[in-house]
């Protein structure tokens, strides 16, 4: 039976400039569905990657009716907990409800957007064919860069994905080949109490 776990948990505010702050969220994969090509991953999303992301699944599969995001209401204060967990909330309901249609699965930018830390930008020049690197290749970069996983180094040991082994080049322009990307992820949601 294929399952897939998603959670968005961990809302952190980052500074923007001296002015502006925002919240992001992590989300947590783990699946074993044969549509995602890393089964653990972990990134970190803010609102408006999300608004971008439903805009793009939209445009993509018209005749399908999509999952509302939580309302962006003007008084959205990011220092009120109950706000911030009720827009987490929705956020992962949008998220559980997008990954049950087989069809949105098929697009490739869900799986940027939930596996590699790519901007709406790189994501869609990506897409298109516009970079060095292809879909799968941006999902294994950053997968290599952000390891934080059991699982996913278990599977390594066995010998699964011989093909994306650690020496893999850093020169496929996908940024930074260091660990400063990693977005300190847990590794069992189990231990998550909210």
């Amino acid at each position: 039976q294929e399952f897939v776990t998603v959670l968005v948990r961990d809302p952190r505010t980052q500074k923007e400039d001296s002015w502006h702050s925002y919240i992001d969220y992590e989300i947590f994969i783990h699946t074993n569905s044969m549509c995602f090509t890393r089964k653990t991953s972990c990134v970190r999303r803010r609102f408006r990657e999300f608004v971008w992301l439903r805009q793009r699944l939209q445009s993509n599969a018209v005749l399908i009716q999509l999952p509302e995001l939580p309302s962006k209401t003007p008084f959205f204060n990011m220092n009120n907990p109950h706000h911030v967990d009720h827009r987490r909330q929705g956020l992962q309901e949008f998220l559980e409800k997008i990954l049950q249609d087989a069809l949105l699965l098929s697009d490739s930018r869900l799986h940027l957007f939930l596996q590699t830390q790519l901007s709406p930008e790189d994501m869609e020049a990506c897409v298109s064919g516009q970079t060095k690197y292809s879909v799968a290749d941006a999902i294994h970069k950053f997968a290599s860069l952000n390891r934080r996983f059991p699982i996913e180094d278990e599977e390594r040991k066995k010998g699964k994905n011989d093909a994306y082994s650690d020496s893999e080049s850093s020169s496929s322009g996908l940024g930074p080949s260091d660990d400063s990307i990693s977005c300190g992820c847990k590794a069992s949601p189990a231990s998550e109490e909210s």
